[in-house]
């Protein structure tokens, strides 16, 4: 799907000189200064005009990274495009997804075994707290095959023709949560802004990522409160979402959007020590404007990713 000589799509953008250059597409009536935003350390970056998908800007928009937690973005997708999902099945939860997050020290939403748990409230548990127990839990459910193993692995592969079918031609997954034991989960600026674009036509996705947080209630009444990751919501005026990543490889990611006028921009920073800076100053490239933002503080005890 990814790598060798397959054509770059351009989104009719032309891209000069070498895979790292700036690319930059200007709309008509916006107040953006020529040359993109200034400052961005991103190793990797797109900016997005998500209502007539149009790129406004990026840097190193279609060289391969990996993405840590915004594949979870993915594992969302794959879930809510499923025909005739329910919302409100319910799922059990069992004791290989808490071992398996032990074992990978990975962010987690803490779900205990045996409590159950609606695929709605997973989504939560994924997209707020980047939960890869909640991760692992709808890749099972979702999943087909006779073992945990081949469910998983049968939902990557959900994953990856997804990606097809949405044209993320330089993307792989070899995880459902973005914990790579091959390092070949791997996308690029381009191919997540696209993937960004498409999941925000679901309500239920949108509801989801711009919470702040969340109290959800299992059947058995145990309640989890989760607080969503990107610190981006509740900074940055008009943000909707949409996920954070972190990993030694990826470096810390995000994937984020914000609507404000009725104009909807989505972004993507990788590998970007500044992801909240960058973002903003992305933003406010984007809209002509130039803000102020007091970064939200995560409570004490809730993930940070």
């Amino acid at each position: 799907m990814t790598t060798g000589g397959r054509p770059v799509r351009r989104w009719g953008v032309a891209v000069v000189g070498s895979a790292a250059a700036v690319s930059v597409l200007v709309p008509t009536g916006t107040a953006q200064a020529a040359g993109g935003p200034s400052g961005i350390t991103a190793k990797g970056a797109f900016l997005l005009d998500s209502g007539p998908n149009k790129q406004l800007w990026s840097k190193s928009p279609d060289t391969q990274r990996q993405m840590a937690s915004t594949t979870k973005i993915m594992t969302a997708v794959v879930v809510l495009d499923t025909r005739g999902v329910n919302l409100d099945r319910k799922v059990t939860v069992k004791q290989g997804y808490r071992d398996y997050v032990t074992r990978n020290g990975a962010s987690t939403a803490d779900l205990r075994t045996g409590d159950k748990l609606s695929v709605r409230q997973l989504l939560y548990g994924l997209m707020l707290p980047s939960g890869c127990d909640a991760a692992y839990a709808l890749a099972d459910t979702f999943g087909t095959g006779s073992t945990m193993a081949a469910r998983t692995k049968s939902f990557i592969a959900k994953m990856n023709k997804r990606a097809d079918q949405l044209g993320m031609s330089k993307t792989d997954f070899d995880s459902f949560d973005g914990i790579s034991q091959s390092g070949r989960n791997r996308s690029t600026p381009r191919d997540l802004a696209k993937l960004a674009r498409h999941a925000l036509k679901s309500a239920t996705f949108g509801t989801v990522v711009k919470a702040a947080s969340t109290k959800q209630k299992a059947t058995n009444g145990r309640t989890y409160t989760w607080y969503n990751t990107n610190k981006l919501l509740g900074s940055y005026r008009g943000a909707i979402g949409i996920k954070t990543g972190t990993g030694t490889v990826a470096g810390p990611c995000l994937v984020f959007a914000a609507k404000r006028g009725g104009r909807a921009i989505a972004g993507v920073v990788l590998n970007d020590s500044n992801r909240y800076t960058d973002a903003k100053k992305m933003l406010d490239w984007a809209y002509g404007t130039k803000s102020s933002m007091k970064l939200r503080t995560l409570p004490q005890g809730a993930q940070r990713d």
